[in-house]
């Protein structure tokens, strides 16, 4: 398996791929993890929303994260990378490896966060990423904020609940 990290605006995905990542996620967090939570949160369509997948020979994705911009109270923003996931026949393949490695050379020295599911945090911080607050439980996962860089204002509570699910 040799795949390759692509990586757009939503504007700029073909419909068929798009389709192909919104199922992916849809299979993954609402059937798969029995969380019944709208995926379609509107962050997808935000200007500075980049979504990352890989494909199969045939094109079809198999494994996708997005990465947005979280604009906090105090005019500052913060990078957030969310729904993460991949095929579960897929799993263990290296597929997530190539998704953050390509997200975080794209961020750069830039301050970042994600909500890890808490079995994945161990994953998370091969990357540098270190808790930053209590764990919490959202839609019956529990998941620990992690951090990446430069400590910002943390995310109110309120906001930090929406935030995109992870999962592998």
């Amino acid at each position: 398996m040799n795949p390759t990290v692509h990586s757009a605006a939503l504007a700029d995905i073909d419909p068929v791929t798009l389709y192909g990542l919104m199922q992916l996620r849809v299979d993954v967090f609402v059937v798969e993890q029995e969380c019944a939570y709208p995926d379609l949160d509107g962050r997808d369509l935000e200007p500075s929303a980049v979504q990352y997948w890989c494909t199969d020979l045939d094109g079809a994705p198999i494994a996708t994260a997005r990465l947005l911009t979280d604009e906090l109270p105090d005019g500052t923003a913060l990078l957030r990378i969310g729904r993460v996931c991949t095929r579960h026949e897929l799993r263990g393949n290296g597929l997530v490896r190539l998704l953050i490695d390509r997200i975080v050379s794209d961020i750069g020295d830039r301050p970042s966060v994600l909500d890890a599911q808490a079995h994945l945090e161990q994953m998370y911080a091969r990357w540098g990423y270190v808790a930053d607050g209590p764990q919490f439980v959202e839609d019956g996962i529990p998941h620990v904020p992690m951090r990446r860089g430069e400590r910002r204002r943390r995310i109110p509570e309120q906001d930090r609940n929406s935030s995109p699910t992870l999962c592998e």
